[in-house]
């Protein structure tokens, strides 16, 4: 819209209301009087009294030539706002609100009472097959780390000279119990979800690695019974004596990280 020339005479109010009506028939709803000034340039009584004529309802006019009601503050003007056709004869449009509506719940699904379906409770998944799969896992694991142990140097010791002389313990059962029980252990506290991040993470590559260490500890084992190896190399040798430590460690290292962030 063109902004009326401004003129040595000001204008009365009676003629700068139909600009102010045009105004409101391109922008759908009363303009706000921030808007009347300034496409008008008027000052502030002016802009009240043709804002006033403009929500002023007709008298005899049917009420769909009315224009609706608009805010009486400054709402936020759109930089660029979209063209607009002639004010509607039928049902006015809302007065504009940049304020989005209320957002309502909406009701929670109900199953229909004609229908024959019985909703049941989400049942858990079981457990105990891991009981069968461990079973076997757990024979193959435990003599591949203890034939292991007898070809890197591990075999029974006494674990307690001067006291029980008798007591005697192959030492090479120290590597299944250490490392994949810590790699389970880890594995749990990884998929948990019920620790600190920090030990999440610790527990995710620690947990990896020991199952990685216990794969590779089986196929040197087999590698070297398959080829009839009496004693293991040097280097296999150090890396299982290392073992104890490292599920040491790890285990401590977890277990301090749980503790602390709780």
């Amino acid at each position: 819209m063109t902004a009326p020339t401004l003129s040595a005479f000001p204008k009365p109010v009676e003629e700068l209301v139909p600009a102010a009506r045009d105004l409101a028939a391109q922008l759908g709803t009363i303009p706000s009087r921030n808007r009347i000034k300034k496409e008008l340039r008027v000052g502030g009584p002016k802009a009240d009294a043709i804002l006033a004529e403009l929500t002023r309802p007709p008298v005899s006019a049917p009420p769909t030539d009315a224009y609706p009601a608009g805010p009486t503050t400054d709402p936020a003007e759109p930089t660029e706002p979209d063209p607009v056709g002639p004010a509607p004869v039928a049902d006015p449009p809302p007065a504009a609100d940049d304020t989005p509506p209320p957002v309502t719940a909406q009701p929670a699904p109900v199953a229909d009472p004609g229908t024959n379906i019985t909703i049941r409770p989400t049942r858990r998944a079981v457990a105990w097959p891991v009981i069968l799969l461990a079973l076997p896992a757990f024979v193959a694991i435990w003599s591949g780390w203890v034939g292991l142990g007898g070809l890197t140097g591990f075999g029974v010791v006494h674990p307690l000279p001067g006291i029980a002389d008798g007591f005697s313990i192959n030492s090479a059962i120290t590597l299944p119990i250490g490392v994949e029980t810590y790699g389970a252990y880890a594995l749990y506290i990884w998929l948990s979800g019920r620790v600190p991040e920090p030990a999440r993470r610790f527990a995710k590559w620690s947990a990896l690695g020991s199952l990685a260490v216990g794969a590779l500890g089986q196929v040197a084992y087999h590698l070297l019974e398959a080829a009839g190896v009496t004693s293991a190399p040097w280097w296999i040798t150090t890396a299982v004596a290392c073992l104890p430590v490292a599920v040491l460690g790890m285990g401590a290292a977890l277990a301090h990280l749980v503790r602390t962030h709780d």
